[in-house]
């Protein structure tokens, strides 16, 4: 089975994507599953910005019906259970309780009559239907809720994807399966221009520095906050992107907190928040919602966010009692929506997405604006259209609604996962998190133990992920950075202290099986540890001020 490369140099494609994020990977994989040649590429790794700052809901879209949005709901509705059949290894039914209270904007009988609704318009759906839940039930179940004052509330049935950097990883590895190439780190510096049309990119070689083209018939700016810098490119245009801030916190365990997520109004500003159980036992709060027009190369959670975030929460849950210092890390981000002029409620911005088809001297460009996790195969479908009438094709059912993830068990995951336990050669705590991550890939990542049991060495005592994962890594899913390797492809930075405890074994191993040089190592774990500021990991700070 042919692996995620990230590294070729070719010249001619049928489709260039820009942009490795949710997006971009939803096109690259619907359109090399059509049989198309497609060059994916991106300046960072696979979903390594905007997609990696998600809330990590593949959500119903109930907070649509409330703007009529009914085909947005419809289509919310659909992709989920396609995702809930297609990768139920990595999207997996989530309940939320949503607090019916005095102060908020909506009231009960309102929030009520939406669950119904939802409800017939998702007949057949793949889960339980949504539920009142009255006084008793609440204190039984949300005491800590309960304790707070709220005395109903509803049960909404949604679905949420707790580790999206592997869910991208397994998009990019079908995408490469179907003959898509990967440029991963690979900054595009101009577009090509002949006969009055886009006909390519020219892009930095990873590997050399040097200027490469790559030619296309049709060439997808799907580069989220970064669309205006590739159209740039092509000469003045209008703004397309008005990017809005939005920041999660992370934390351990708390007094109060609730076994299942908890989707409520904040009380300064009434907009959507979540306490949402994540990842090994962690809690995410999130999420802000600002205007924002700094930098989108870096962007970090301010004082004032984590102050809005856990001020709601208290709110909420008085037992709480949640500090700036209970904050493991946290992640932020920008959203790319439409440019809005004098915006003030980042709120009212539609989350729909918009395919736009360039005329004139950028005729062969396309660009995208939007998109989410819940909706991105839809997406790519749509894309797909554009692209088959642009390349003089006639449309062909997509493959996607029915094609599983490469790391979809044959058997129900639970079932799956006892099996693979049970049969493991390695320990129980590191067999389960293999099989809960990977998924069926888990056997390949064993078959690497097997044949050196060096491998089995646990080098995050937190998580109990092995060496093996690491070397998997490199060698088989397109890792290039230490960050690469336990961001996004091992997910072990999603411990307490984003991995910098592992840093240096995950390194070490890399030097011993993987080929990589001492020097290198030792560039990658310093670049690694100043990458992981902008999370603000307390483990950091802690390391500052126990310094000498």
């Amino acid at each position: 089975m042919p692996t995620l490369r990230t590294y070729a140099a070719p010249t001619t494609a049928d489709v260039i994507v820009i942009g490795a994020g949710i997006n971009g990977l939803a096109i690259a994989r619907e359109a090399a599953r059509r049989g198309l040649h497609v060059v994916m590429i991106d300046k960072d790794d696979i979903a390594a910005r905007t997609s990696a700052i998600s809330t990590r809901l593949i959500h119903g879209g109930l907070k649509y019906l409330e703007r009529f949005e009914i085909p947005l709901v419809y289509e919310s509705i659909r992709e989920r259970n396609i995702l809930l059949r297609t990768a139920p290894h990595l999207v997996r039914p989530y309940p939320m309780l949503i607090p019916f209270s005095r102060q908020a904007s909506r009231p009960g009988w309102m929030l009520s009559c939406g669950l119904m609704l939802h409800d017939v318009l998702s007949l057949g759906k793949r889960l339980p239907l949504n539920r009142i839940v009255f006084s008793g039930r609440l204190k039984r179940e949300w005491p800590s809720v309960a304790k707070g004052g709220v005395t109903w509330g509803g049960l909404f049935q949604d679905a949420h994807v707790p580790v999206t950097e592997r869910f991208a990883i397994e998009l990019a590895v079908d995408a490469a399966r179907h003959g898509t190439t990967v440029l991963t780190h690979t900054p595009v510096t101009e577009l090509l221009r002949e006969g009055g049309r886009i006909t390519g990119v020219a892009y930095q070689d990873r590997e050399t520095g040097e200027r490469r083209e790559v030619r296309a018939p049709v060439v997808v700016n799907c580069a989220g906050p970064w669309v205006d810098e590739v159209l740039n490119l092509s000469g003045e245009h209008a703004r397309r992107i008005g990017p809005t801030k939005g920041s999660h916190l992370v934390v351990d365990p708390f007094p109060g907190a609730p076994d299942t997520c908890i989707f409520f109004e904040s009380p300064d500003d009434h907009r959507p928040m979540f306490v949402l159980p994540w990842w090994d036992g962690k809690y995410m709060i999130g999420t802000t919602d600002l205007p924002y027009d700094a930098s989108i190369e870096e962007v970090v959670v301010d004082d004032e966010e984590i102050d809005y975030l856990l001020r709601a929460v208290n709110g909420l849950l008085p037992q709480a009692k949640l500090t700036p210092g209970d904050v493991l890390w946290s992640y932020s981000g920008v959203r790319p929506l439409p440019y809005v002029a004098d915006l003030d409620n980042p709120a009212s911005v539609t989350r729909d997405s918009e395919i736009i088809d360039h005329t004139g001297d950028a005729a062969g460009l396309m660009t995208v604006i939007g998109g989410k996790y819940t909706t991105h195969r839809a997406l790519g479908e749509d894309v797909l259209r554009h692209v088959e009438k642009a390349l003089g094709l006639d449309h062909l059912p997509s493959s996607t609604r029915q094609a599983l993830f490469p790391g979809t068990p044959a058997a129900p995951l639970a079932r799956f996962r006892k099996t693979f336990v049970s049969r493991s050669v390695l320990p129980d705590r590191s067999a389960t998190r293999l099989a809960d991550l990977y998924g069926a890939q888990a056997h390949v990542i064993e078959s690497l133990v097997v044949a050196d049991p060096a491998l089995a060495e646990v080098i995050d005592d937190e998580t109990g992920a092995v060496a093996a994962e690491v070397v998997h890594a490199v060698r088989e899913e397109g890792a290039v950075t230490l960050e690469d390797v336990l961001l996004r492809r091992t997910a072990i930075a999603l411990n307490s202290d984003v991995a910098l405890a592992a840093a240096p074994r995950a390194v070490a191993v890399l030097v011993a099986h993987a080929d990589w040089e001492p020097t290198r190592a030792d560039a990658e774990l310093a670049r690694y540890r100043e990458s992981v500021r902008r999370f603000r990991p307390r483990a950091l700070a802690a390391e500052h001020v126990t310094s000498p």
